[in-house]
């Protein structure tokens, strides 16, 4: 018997093998949002633009986009995606392509489209598993132009250059061009390409993006010739570094002593705080940081939680601002009113974030329908798995009848609306890596619910007097039908003139109901004050 177990376990020892990343996402590209052929071809294009737009807004350059997508065969499609960014060093096009979990960004604290190095990777995967043909990559950095074939060694999770050759660049172009080949399905309702480059325009109006599709031509212009100010990177704060984290910076520092470690490798740790946590955990000022023990960096750990520091610096993020926010929605949306708002920076696990908010009403949107909701995080738009985001659980739980909407149940305002909220942070919670949700975090959704309220708030204004002017309109126009019988009747009876008397009538006509009116207006805007302290 023991002979038995003992073959078993040589046998399962045999068995073991390693798998790249690379592997492991081939066999479960739904978690790279590639679960079906529709949204598998609208990640490519949103990999794509995000990729262009962090690249032309960190060099400082206007974006213009160019997006082709053409058919081939009944379910396969060639997506050509260029921009005039900066270009990417020829050394590193293989790897930024060819390699997964390979980036700029992900040790980066600070706002960005992208974060993970997955991206365009997830792409290429995706298209050489359903098509099994390579990539082409163009890209110049203004000088010469270098063009790549290339396709991923999945087992390896490297890349392998099919071909490379290096062109002239007369007119001194830069920025990237890809071209690749996948399975796909195109359609043009919610949650498809043109839906995407609609509300990509919305959060990024200094944006020129075009768009050649199986159905014509889509031009989104530039209505903002100014990029937002680009978000600093900052150092990890101590209240959102967890143990095994911290437990690996102490034995990466250079740093001689523990204060040197905690001021240096940390954000909003002075010389004061420093000293303060030492105290707390009992560990010596000039202790070298990698020879603490485990008992001794749990303490560290435990002490910094507990000593009060400043939030973390804000000036990593890059909000869109009311005066964007309102441009964009404007331009793609055919509102009669628009209100944003923009919230202070807050912190959740150490990490800072900000929400906004914008809000169309009125115009061409249909009246008897749900709001239309649009989500956006660091300027991305979220088109998938709505009712699982921290948007969602702010939008059904404020109470919009205060604001003049109806709103029924569990779920969003009805009326002529449109409601846009922005998350902008150095580290998005999303539920999945196909990065279309964000998650529940209380704080989140505290933010988010003060700035739908706020926003509310500024709308009813416009809302109720609105309503106000068409109950007004229609008692006058009541007053108005009877007034030429009266004044006839009344001439009749006292043989004065019937003009003089209908012109009396329609004076106190007026004052009367613009008197019953203001009476009005002042009793709800008690009820607005009382509203909003109960907000509060």
């Amino acid at each position: 018997m023991a002979d038995q177990w003992e073959i078993t376990a040589e046998e399962l020892e045999s068995k073991f093998k390693e798998i790249s990343v690379a592997e492991f996402f081939e066999k479960n590209r739904h978690l790279l949002g590639y679960e079906n052929p529709t949204k598998a071809l609208l990640t490519i294009v949103k990999e794509g633009v995000d990729n262009s737009l962090d690249a032309t807004n960190e060099a400082g350059i206007l974006p213009n986009i160019k997006i082709t997508l053409s058919q081939t065969t009944a379910d396969r499609f060639l997506i050509t995606i260029e921009d005039n960014g900066p270009g990417i060093v020829e050394s590193k096009v293989p790897f930024a392509f060819g390699k997964m979990l390979y980036g700029t960004k992900f040790h980066r604290l600070r706002q960005s489209r992208g974060t993970q190095g997955i991206g365009m990777h997830g792409a290429v995967l995706y298209s050489q598993l359903t098509t099994g043909k390579h990539v082409k990559i163009t890209t110049s950095t203004g000088k010469a132009i270098h063009v790549f074939e290339m396709m991923i060694n999945v087992t390896k999770n490297e890349p392998h250059v099919i071909s490379k050759k290096e062109l002239k660049n007369a007119d001194k172009w830069h920025g990237l061009k890809i071209e690749m080949e996948a399975e796909g399905k195109y359609i043009e309702r919610h949650q498809s390409i043109p839906e995407y480059l609609k509300q990509t325009a919305i959060s990024n109006p200094y944006a020129h993006i075009i768009f050649e599709g199986p159905n014509g031509k889509l031009e989104f212009k530039r209505t903002v010739n100014e990029i937002p100010r680009q978000p600093k990177e900052i150092k990890p704060h101590p209240y959102g570094v967890e143990i095994g984290i911290m437990r690996r910076m102490l034995s990466n520092t250079k740093t001689k002593n523990i204060i040197g470690f905690l001021t240096t490798e940390f954000s909003r740790v002075g010389r004061g705080s420093a000293e303060q946590i030492c105290k707390l955990a009992k560990i010596e000022f000039s202790q070298n940081p990698k020879q603490l023990t485990h008992e001794d960096s749990e303490r560290l750990h435990k002490s910094m939680q507990m000593v009060k520091l400043i939030s973390p610096p804000t000036n990593c993020l890059s909000p869109l601002g009311e005066k964007l926010i309102t441009e964009g929605m404007k331009k793609e949306l055919s509102g009669e009113f628009f209100v944003a708002v923009t919230r202070p920076p807050s912190v959740y696990r150490g990490n800072p974030f900000q929400v906004e908010v914008g809000l169309a009403y009125g115009g061409q949107m249909p009246a008897d329908q749900s709001a239309l909701v649009l989500r956006f995080a660091n300027k991305v738009p979220l088109l998938y798995h709505q009712s699982d985001c921290a948007t969602n659980e702010a939008i059904v739980e404020t109470d919009w009848r205060r604001y003049g909407f109806s709103q029924s149940g569990n779920a969003a305002p009805a009326g002529p609306l449109a409601i846009l909220t922005h998350f902008a942070s150095v580290w998005v919670p999303y539920t999945s890596e196909g990065k279309q949700a964000i998650a529940n975090y209380t704080e989140i959704v505290k933010e988010m619910k003060l700035a739908l309220q706020e926003a509310g708030r500024k709308l009813s204004i416009y809302v109720h007097q609105k309503k106000r002017d068409s109950e007004r309109q229609i008692k006058r126009q009541i007053f108005e039908r009877y007034i030429p019988i009266v004044s006839e009747s009344l001439s009749k009876l006292t043989g004065k003139d019937k003009k003089i008397i209908m012109k009396k009538l329609e004076d106190i006509t007026k004052k009367k109901t613009d008197f019953l009116i203001v009476g009005e207006a002042k009793e709800e805007e008690v009820k607005e004050v009382e509203g909003n302290k109960e907000e509060t």
